[in-house]
């Protein structure tokens, strides 16, 4: 799956998310709001009530078919590419182009009680569907499509994206719930309204990467702040964002200097290049000057 997501930001157990426990009427209407938008093929749905998660600080029980996370797949096609950035007219926007392999995807709506709505794409491959398949002839596996997002935005202008990284050494802290990979990033839409709860919500459990590729994270929100969370040596790394821009895409940035980092990707160097060549970006509050000169300094010479 190949897909390109430009997001303007606008604006816990988990106890059978099958959705057997939801209301039947709640169920009919996410199956048949089931919307085939091309040949591609790509769909949208909007689900409806709630999928079971009410709490991020609660005891954590995943379905099986959800511990395992994503297929290792083949490193060399890991062609993902995050970014954010505001725009002309003081917009922030976050840039995500998912290269992965052929599948369907879904663009997904939810609106959860006592949590915030949020749109995310999900490769619903994971949920047993080929892209010759239609979902509507059989629409169990579209239940648990909350559990799966490869990335999104929630109502609050938070957004979230991953990609996948050679390696990643997470945290094992028995005091706390593991869960894999991909509803981590439905807990921090739910309960996150900006990059600090988002990182807070992230620290409150362990991550597996069992059977798929171990990731890295980009989060950012309305305000335009960013940071590229990552798990590095048993430890939560955030690197946040030191000029008005952050770009991240296949490898591991903690501990790289400015200048290793743009040698090591040819798509992070020439994001990284555009965006810091835009002369509207100004220095925000909270970055320090010393930052925002050395960034200068070093875009001037790349340039």
């Amino acid at each position: 799956m190949a897909v390109l997501l430009i997001l303007f930001l606008l604006f816990t157990p988990i106890t059978g998310i099958s959705g057997d426990s939801a209301p039947q009427s709640d169920r009919i209407r996410t199956i048949r709001s089931l919307e085939k938008l091309d040949d591609f093929p790509l769909y949208v749905m909007h689900f409806y009530g709630d999928y079971e998660i009410p709490g991020y600080k609660a005891k954590i029980s995943l379905p099986q078919d959800t511990q395992n996370g994503l297929p290792q797949g083949d490193s060399s096609l890991w062609a993902c590419t995050c970014f954010s950035a505001k725009t002309e007219k003081g917009n922030q926007l976050l840039g995500r182009n998912f290269d992965w392999g052929t599948h369907p995807a879904l663009l997904l709506f939810t609106d959860p009680p006592e949590r915030y709505a949020s749109v995310s794409m999900v490769d619903i491959s994971y949920l047993g569907y080929s892209r010759a398949d239609d979902p509507a002839k059989n629409p169990g596996g579209l239940l648990r499509s909350p559990l799966l997002p490869f990335d999104g935005m929630n109502e609050k202008g938070l957004a979230v994206g991953m990609m996948a990284v050679p390696g990643a050494d997470p945290p094992d802290d028995p005091q706390k719930r593991t869960i894999s990979s991909l509803l981590i990033i439905r807990l921090m839409l739910d309960h996150a309204k900006n990059v600090d709860e988002a990182i807070a919500v992230f620290e409150n459990f362990n991550i597996v990467f069992q059977g798929g590729p171990p990731l890295h994270y980009f989060i950012t929100d309305r305000s335009g702040r960013s940071a590229v969370v990552e798990l590095v040596d048993r430890v939560i790394s955030v690197l946040r964002n030191t000029h008005p821009w952050q770009v991240a895409t296949n490898f591991i940035l903690t501990g790289l200097t400015p200048e290793t980092a743009l040698a090591s990707c040819w798509r992070y160097k020439k994001a990284w290049e555009t965006l810091s060549g835009q002369s509207y970006m100004i220095r925000p509050p909270w970055i320090s000057r010393s930052s925002w000169e050395e960034s200068t300094t070093l875009s001037m010479h790349l340039t």
